[in-house]
């Protein structure tokens, strides 16, 4: 279903002249933290959401990826390679802020701009051939205004008749690149790749492309739909053959979220803790519950899946009758389910010490506008007053404050997450307002301190001093007990 604000721009009509932009910001998260903290500069730096000797490394900057090291590893196997490695932590608002910057920039050179991710962004020319001649000059001047605003940062650009080869481009020159792809050139550049280095060809997909003597992207070209079609199991091979050759088929952005999750990967020592993984599962429903409310949803399924160290899992859904939107309700439909799965099957607690990731998603959306409430129930109270309570939050700025108080079971582990994925909750409106402003909001150590009852005034935005931040702040005037019993009411 389409909703208003979807963008759809597809056409299976092939277009020859390279007016898609792809803009891909190099070592994204890495990048960051070296713009941030320029001693890390030149050096080989791992992120790390959270600082443990067990923890995967989910990006490198370009001084790491010289060694080998890539984003998934483990810390350990990345110190076998490079001992002299760098690690620093995430800090999501950070990220989040540069994407909004980065976008602001794009959109003073292209109203057609659409997020791919926090770090991709595609920008739709079409529109534009006569205001610009040459999109190559264009692409240098975004180059340096994004360093005027970030010195450190950089990204490589390709510019093509569709915005798939255009995310090829970016690819093809690393780092800081800028590659136009013509019809003229197109065949050069797919000679000297491999399958799997088109997006969206994974080794399955490969698999099933030499089974039927398709070798390489120029091969693949050059093959009829049909035999696309067969290799692919359907439409879908049609979609690679127009991608290929021209015709646009992945220029369009939902307004609407169709799905949203929360996920928590988790380490040794915190999975030995049976209250950090209950907690885990309270902060997850909470961050979901924030958003819905945020966006004025509702959702009629709840999936809930956990993963095991030794690569087992175990996955339930749960359709509801009702669309709900609360926090503890979700908690309450996955814990019944859990506890009726470990009774039928006479097993240990599913929640143990090898447990390694959790996750929550939900689905099938309906709007709060449209939402009917039975004359003998009172949900309809219920949802105004979350709705108040996180309007009320949002003044305040206690966002986080049910995160903030599981976190005090072990300190650090109720982290903000970060995700290279959908950036529909940063949507920037047409006057500059930044929806949801709250996840730029700084995750600073310790327990925030209770605000006034005043509203602060705005305030310009400036870099804060990470090394002014207190370690052990304490509460002021209302206790912890107080505040968490007043959040849950």
């Amino acid at each position: 279903m389409r909703h208003k604000g979807d963008i759809f721009q597809n056409s299976a009509k092939a277009n020859a002249v390279p007016l898609v932009m792809f803009i891909d910001m190099n070592c994204y998260f890495a990048s960051c933290e070296q713009q941030r903290h320029p001693e890390l500069r030149g050096k080989p730096v791992g992120v790390l959401t959270y600082d443990s000797p067990n923890a995967a490394v989910i990006a490198a900057s370009t001084e790491a990826k010289k060694f080998g090291i890539k984003s998934g590893m483990r810390l350990g196997d990345c110190r076998q390679l490079c001992p002299e490695l760098i690690t620093t932590t995430t800090n999501p608002p950070w990220y989040r802020q540069i994407h909004v910057d980065v976008m602001a920039i794009l959109r003073s050179y292209c109203d057609d701009v659409i997020p791919k991710s926090i770090d991709e962004a595609v920008l739709n020319f079409n529109s534009y051939s006569l205001v610009y001649n040459d999109l190559s000059a264009i692409a240098k001047k975004i180059k340096a205004d994004i360093a005027a605003k970030y010195d450190y940062l950089k990204c490589s650009i390709g510019i093509a008749p569709n915005s798939f080869l255009a995310k090829v481009g970016t690819g093809l020159q690393k780092r800081d690149g800028l590659v136009v792809i013509t019809p003229d050139n197109i065949d050069s550049y797919l000679a000297t790749m491999k399958l799997t280095d088109l997006p969206g060809i994974a080794t399955n997909n490969e698999r099933r492309l030499h089974m039927i003597g398709i070798r390489n992207p120029l091969e693949m070209r050059h093959s009829s739909p049909a035999l696309l079609r067969k290799a692919f199991g359907g439409v879908v091979g049609d979609y690679w053959h127009r991608r290929l050759n021209f015709a646009e088929v992945d220029m369009y952005s939902r307004a609407e979220n169709r799905t949203m999750s929360a996920t928590r990967t988790l380490s040794r020592q915190q999975s030995q803790n049976r209250q950090v993984l209950d907690s885990m599962l309270i902060s997850l429903c909470t961050r979901l519950e924030q958003r819905m409310v945020k966006s004025g949803l509702f959702c009629k399924e709840v999936s809930f899946s956990i993963r095991y160290r030794d690569g087992g899992s175990w996955d339930t859904a749960v359709k509801l009758a009702d669309p709900l939107q609360d926090a503890m309700e979700m908690i309450n439909y996955i814990k019944e389910r859990i506890t009726d799965y470990e009774r039928s099957h006479s097993l240990q607690a599913l929640f143990n010490e090898r447990v390694t990731n959790l996750t929550v998603v939900i689905t099938s959306f309906m709007n709060g506008s449209v939402m009917q409430y039975s004359l003998f129930d009172n949900r309809m109270k219920k949802d105004t007053v979350r709705k108040v309570m996180y309007e009320i939050k949002e003044v305040y700025e206690q966002n986080n404050i049910v995160r903030k108080g599981c976190e005090l079971i072990i300190p650090g582990v109720m982290k903000d997450a970060i995700g290279f994925g959908s950036v529909k909750d940063m949507i920037v409106k047409l006057d500059g307002e930044i929806k949801n402003r709250h996840l730029l909001e700084e995750d600073k150590p310790g327990v925030r301190r209770m605000a006034t009852l005043k509203k602060k005034p705005v305030e310009e935005h400036k870099e804060p001093d990470y090394n002014d931040i207190p370690q052990n702040e304490e509460w002021e005037g209302v206790s912890l007990a107080q505040t968490l019993q007043h959040a849950r009411k």
